[in-house]
């Protein structure tokens, strides 16, 4: 039987950033991890030389030393950096009507929407104005000094009061929805559906169920931080955080797969691991135990029914879920592609819903920027679009159903890359099975569906003594920035306000 102070289920973002800090703070920290690799829905796979990232492929500010990310603030806390490379545009938006290349610059960007609607363009100005207001009000807290409890008060008064001033202000925002403050500014159809098209890959949900905050922070830091991208993939940014984490003392146990979280009397006491596991011992005990798992997996996979208020349980399991997706993995021939941009977004039918399945496609070619990802004489490509998991059957019919699904992903490629189909040397294609297979996630989704104004995050917090959680379903949010800032705000939760200060 292992003993430590913390026990992390899960090495994702949250769960890494959550851990290394709490290394960091002093504590004992094992990390357990069910696959061979660590990284969750961020984690990077190999295949026949060729290297791709698995989810997320969009960063800001890795490399800013004023940077704002809380990935960036952790990874300074513990003594890491990243190679990153810079790029601008950050991305074209394929309508059915043309192409938008969408600039860091906001001046710029909409000049290149005035190019559709002049009066657009306008309006779009008015609602960025609305917003980032609130972005310099919350630029003045970094979230490595923010906390999940009441003690957070003191530290806000005591060294935050200037940017508390400024936020009085923006409150109205802080819960309003993007569509709140699109309704008020904009009125040209065009730009109210790229305004849903953002928030809608901001967040999996279009513009009024997005809060206002998380749009008006993109808003901000892509125009005065820039685009990059980490050398090496979204791989460079786990392994620097495991870095981090073995640096101050925590351990990385793969291949380590957590089958209960031990419960007595209300408390947590420990985890029970699944036989045979890497350290001989079938329990693990810590008076503190972290999931990073979803909300859906840690109170059905990892907990009794009985551990949970009936109620609190039946109301968590009832959180909406984003859908799944389907994937794209290729490695395709690279000549005569030097022109080629790496991000991409792909709207097929203007008269349906941007977030009907099939309809929007997200394309990233990472190797534009770091050729080491792909063998040379080619690139990597990743393309993805919404699927719903119901329905899908590992039966005689799911290799016909995985071509036909994939191929509203290749249409969208071929405005891209005309030849896409005659370049393939490698093909991976993935469906909500294969996605809830690799991730360990309920319905292979990307995290909870709440809308702005119709239900709250619930935290770090769980009813049970010694038990948080981190990760996607904790805070607002499906990417990257979201589920560090969680294990950030779970890791301060549970060290003192005086600790948690020498840091920050």
């Amino acid at each position: 039987m292992q003993k430590s102070d913390v026990i992390v289920i899960g090495s994702g973002i949250g769960g890494l950033c959550a851990a290394a800090l709490l290394a960091r703070y002093g504590k004992r920290v094992i990390v357990c991890e069910s696959h061979t690799i660590p990284g969750g829905a961020a984690h990077k796979f190999k295949r026949r030389g060729f290297e791709f990232d698995s989810g997320p492929s969009f960063y800001c500010g890795l490399t800013d030393a004023q940077s704002l990310n809380p990935v960036k603030q952790v990874l300074d806390i513990l003594g890491e950096s990243l190679e990153a490379i810079r790029y601008d545009p950050l991305g074209h938006y394929h309508f059915p009507e043309g192409t938008v290349a969408v600039y860091s610059n906001a001046e710029r960007y909409r000049q290149e929407v005035a190019k559709f609607t002049p009066t657009g363009a306008r309006e779009l100005e008015l609602f960025e104005r609305r917003l980032l207001p609130l972005y310099d009000a919350m630029k003045g807290i970094p979230t490595l000094a923010l906390r999940a409890d009441w003690r957070l008060l003191s530290v806000l008064i005591g060294r935050y009061l200037p940017s508390l001033w400024k936020m009085l202000p923006n409150l109205p925002l802080v819960q309003a929805s993007v569509g709140d403050v699109m309704d008020a500014t904009v009125q040209d159809p065009w730009v109210r559906r790229l305004i849903d098209l953002e928030c809608f890959l901001l967040s999996g949900l279009k513009a009024h169920g997005t809060i206002a905050p998380e749009v008006a922070f993109m808003l901000g830091e892509r125009s005065r931080s820039g685009v990059e991208y980490p050398v090496g993939g979204s791989g460079a940014i786990v392994n620097a955080l495991v870095r981090g984490l073995e640096r101050w003392g925590g351990k990385l146990l793969l291949g380590c797969h957590v089958e209960q979280i031990l419960v007595e009397s209300g408390k947590v006491v420990g985890v029970r691991l699944r036989s045979p596991q890497p350290l001989g011992a079938e329990i693990l005990r810590a008076p503190i135990v972290i999931s990073n798992a979803s909300i859906w997996d840690t109170y059905t996979q990892l907990l009794r029914p009985d551990d949970l208020p009936a109620s609190y349980r039946q109301a968590s399991l009832a959180t909406p879920v984003v859908d799944s997706f389907m994937h794209l993995h290729l490695g395709i021939r690279a000549g005569g592609l030097e022109n080629l941009t790496g991000h991409h977004v792909v709207v097929h039918d203007a008269s349906q819903d941007i977030t009907a399945p099939g309809n929007t496609c997200m394309v990233s070619i990472p190797s534009v920027w770091d050729a080491k990802l792909a063998p040379e004489g080619h690139h990597v490509v990743h393309a993805y679009t919404l699927e719903p998991y119901t329905g899908w059957e590992r039966h005689q019919e799911y290799e016909q159903k995985k071509r036909e699904k994939a191929e509203t992903l290749y249409r969208a490629l071929a405005k891209i890359i005309p030849d896409i189909s005659e370049r393939v040397v490698l093909e991976l294609i993935g469906t909500p099975l294969t996605h809830a297979y690799y991730l360990r996630r309920y319905q292979g989704t990307y995290g909870p569906a709440i809308a702005a104004g119709k239900g709250m995050f619930p935290g770090p917090h769980t009813p049970i003594q010694g038990l948080y959680r981190v990760g996607d379903s904790t805070m607002p949010g499906i990417g990257v920035p979201a589920v560090a800032a969680s294990g950030i705000l779970c890791a301060n939760t549970l060290v003192g306000v005086k600790q948690m200060q020498e840091l920050c």
